[in-house]
């Protein structure tokens, strides 16, 4: 649906561009630095209101949004940014990424907080490839995982996580294995041989060690295993808010993790990196709209991380690559690089991000034309 798709990435964008640049805007005012302009999108000037010394405005072209501060390279006035001392300017710069890190921990600790529907049961092991992991460990089918490395798994979905977050490392498997069944014949009163039962099945308590590969053949997955979930229920869960904080806080490190694992994997050359642009952007917002408000707000996180870690790299025209110059300045002892030749690189790092931008968009045209999907 193309309209859910706009609408969801506009939406997303909206409150992305919003938490990032009220970072720089609050962490300004708060060391009395003046702000010219607050703006979403990129000009040309759709729409703006002033209020106090400040411009709020509304752009055309809606993938972004700045903060126009005093003096950002003249450190003539007082109120000025590039007037302020290093450490401070180093904190408003960074203040957009530190609060596209902080949204995503209110995210997860909303979605810990809040009544969720979620599917639980018994994962057992159905198939185990010849020669993997899980075969080297010592695991069989009809095992029933029920943690891993002290984490409960109760779904396909906990399995996969905990086996993606330890890539190479060495993972402790706490299995529930069903013992052989009785198949003779009991008496529990009346009439010997006329009423029968048969206990149920039991099970032994055994741990494995298993390292997760990272290269896994086609179709073998980086454990070797074919699992299902049994026994399944529907269940809501919510937590009180002092237990959705750590929770919060524990689902981001678990992110995080997931991230770095994915750029190993780039670098191990067992993935290639997905790059999409706003187009496919907005097409999996609309495909992610679809599965209901959680894993929007799923989304909503992931991309704010994005945003956080690609905006710190030291890439001219982001906030990584003007606090570059700032700590040029500082192992410089206080000597700044000119203000027009800094000028000049964010000029020409803003022109190959926007090249970067319509290339990957042109493809991004490519691949929604084709019917195909990020999400698979």
């Amino acid at each position: 649906n193309i309209l859910t798709s706009i609408i969801s990435f506009l939406v997303i964008l909206g409150v992305l561009v919003l938490v990032h640049e009220l970072g720089h805007f609050l962490f300004a005012k708060g060391f009395g630095i003046k702000v010219l302009e607050f703006g979403f999108g990129f000009p040309p000037r759709l729409f703006s209101i002033r209020r106090g010394e400040t411009l709020y405005s509304i752009n055309l072209f809606p993938l972004g949004g700045f903060v126009k501060l005093l003096g950002e390279e003249d450190p003539s006035d007082p109120r000025s940014l590039a007037g302020k001392s290093a450490w401070v300017r180093s904190f408003v710069l960074g203040a957009g990424s530190l609060m596209n890190l902080l949204l995503p921990l209110l995210i997860f600790t909303l979605m810990f907080s809040f009544p969720q529907n979620a599917i639980q049961g018994n994962v057992e092991i159905q198939r185990i490839a010849p020669g993997s992991p899980a075969q080297s460990a010592g695991l069989i089918p009809g095992d029933i995982v029920s943690s891993i490395n002290g984490n409960s798994v109760s779904n396909i979905a906990d399995l996969s996580k905990e086996i993606r977050l330890n890539l190479g490392e060495k993972t402790n498997w706490e299995i529930l294995r069903p013992q052989s069944r009785f198949t003779g014949s009991s008496v529990i009163g009346g009439d010997p041989g006329l009423t029968t039962s048969i206990p149920p099945m039991s099970f032994q308590e055994v741990s494995f060690e298993l390292i997760p590969r990272w290269n896994p053949p086609a179709g073998e997955g980086n454990a070797g295993i074919v699992i299902s979930t049994i026994n399944t229920e529907v269940v809501s869960i919510s937590y009180p808010i002092w237990v959705a904080i750590p929770k919060g806080m524990k689902k981001m490190g678990e992110t995080l993790i997931l991230f770095r694992n994915e750029i190993r994997g780039w670098i191990l050359q067992t993935s290639s990196p997905q790059i999409s642009g706003p187009i496919g952007i907005a097409q999996i917002s609309g495909e992610v709209a679809e599965a209901g408000l959680a894993p929007l707000l799923e989304l909503t996180a992931l991309l704010s991380l994005n945003l956080a870690i690609l905006n710190i790299l030291p890439i001219p025209a982001l906030d990584g690559g003007r606090l570059i110059f700032v700590f040029l300045e500082v192992i410089r002892r206080g000597r700044r690089i000119p203000p027009e030749k800094e000028a000049l690189i964010h000029a020409l790092g803003f022109a190959v991000l926007v090249s970067f931008i319509i290339v990957v968009s042109y493809f991004d045209i490519l691949r929604l034309l084709s019917g195909e999907s990020l999400l698979k």
